[in-house]
């Protein structure tokens, strides 16, 4: 892979936007566009619109392919129905975890996998090592695929009033045929400008959105529809700085923060997405139904007092003793308090627990507290 940046299709609509920029996994993605915290609270009160076309598109094809996913990845997909999406794992033998992932099942023989952009690659080779055995083809359309992603409140709204933004004809005949019924982890076929595209009801903010993927040629024009649709409706270009406290305030985990090669699912809460009650083996089912020791770190959530915020890899004390490690922090936008995500030693780990995170110097108490740390209002 090339030392270059690379660049999203919509790199020349985030410069005439003004964004600022950062490097991401290779790729050079708006971090903001004017204020963190403004973008912040867009998303969780009107709604913002995000470019991740770095991330990664990998379609699963074939007659086996469902009972191929079902040995590749953690859970069982070959399950879920045609237009259903599920969040899964991909292991490596010794369990732990290569990418966390979202699944869509597009057809009776058609899946599509999405990675993380940083695990692109590893991903890609991992599915094609595995595919020894089944009649499956594994394809990455990466480069040919951008993804926008509209969150908030009022991303629905926004949607229905996109012009050139249709669902398409075979939409008709799902269970949930309409944007408005569709639920969440759930997807539907449409067009823009008479173009195939897919509208996942997906997100990674906490809030109710869409994903909508889409030939790269098509991007810009869709973005731009977006926007004009959004005008109106509280609609803002939203960077990579305001997603990460949003998803950290939701509970979720983050590859390269909270999951890693080494650590086992069941110790970031994952557990579940193991699926050891599914039929034959997989990669990664002989450790996960051996498990971890006693004493492996648990992750948890941490919350705090004041405004000085944990980081990533500030130590967690239990008195003099060092018990962990935290993962993920700042100040949350919405709650105006500190919140972390931390591995620590199970000892403790129950709720209540009071520990003390070492902010540059100076140990903070936190309380150990159940995730997420804000969930939306649904209707």
């Amino acid at each position: 892979m090339s030392d270059s940046p690379r660049y999203s299709p919509l790199y020349a609509v985030h410069e005439s936007l003004g964004a600022s920029f950062t490097d991401f996994a290779g790729f050079m993605m708006p971090v903001r566009y004017d204020s963190d915290l403004a973008e912040h609270h867009a998303v969780r009160t009107a709604a913002g619109i995000f470019d991740i076309s770095h991330m990664a598109e990998i379609s699963v094809t074939g007659p086996e392919a469902g009972a191929f996913l079902d040995y590749a990845l953690a859970g069982k997909l070959s399950a879920i129905n045609i237009g259903q999406a599920k969040y899964s794992l991909l292991l490596n033998e010794a369990g732990g975890i290569i990418d966390d992932l979202v699944v869509y099942r597009l057809g009776e023989q058609h899946w599509l996998v999405v990675a993380n952009a940083g695990n692109r690659f590893p991903a890609v080779e991992a599915l094609n090592h595995r595919t020894t055995g089944f009649d499956v083809n594994v394809k990455d359309e990466s480069d040919a695929t951008a993804l926008i992603a509209v969150q908030g409140p009022n991303a629905l709204d926004i949607l229905k009033h996109t012009v050139g933004l249709e669902l398409a004809a075979e939409a008709a005949e799902r269970p949930e045929p309409t944007l408005e019924s569709l639920k969440y982890y759930w997807s539907l076929p449409a067009t823009f400008l008479g173009n195939p595209m897919l509208i996942g009801r997906t997100g990674y903010t906490g809030e109710d959105g869409f994903e909508l993927y889409v030939d790269v040629q098509h991007a810009a024009v869709l973005w731009n529809a977006l926007m004009a649709a959004g005008e109106s409706r509280g609609l803002v270009p939203t960077g990579l700085a305001c997603r990460d406290t949003l998803r950290l305030e939701a509970g979720m985990p983050l590859y390269g923060h909270e999951l890693n090669l080494t650590t086992a699912p069941v110790q970031a809460g994952l557990g579940k997405v193991v699926a050891l009650s599914k039929e034959g083996d997989f990669v990664g089912r002989a450790a996960s139904e051996k498990g971890v020791s006693a004493d492996a770190p648990v992750l948890v959530g941490l919350v705090g007092e004041g405004k000085r915020a944990a980081r990533a890899d500030y130590e967690v004390y239990s008195g003099e003793n060092k018990v962990g490690v935290v993962t993920s922090g700042a100040l949350s936008p919405t709650l105006e308090y500190p919140v972390a995500m931390a591995f620590v030693d199970p000892s403790v780990s129950e709720l209540g627990t009071i520990v003390d995170v070492d902010i540059r110097g100076t140990r903070l108490p936190y309380t150990v507290t159940a995730l997420p740390f804000y969930s939306r209002k649904k209707n």
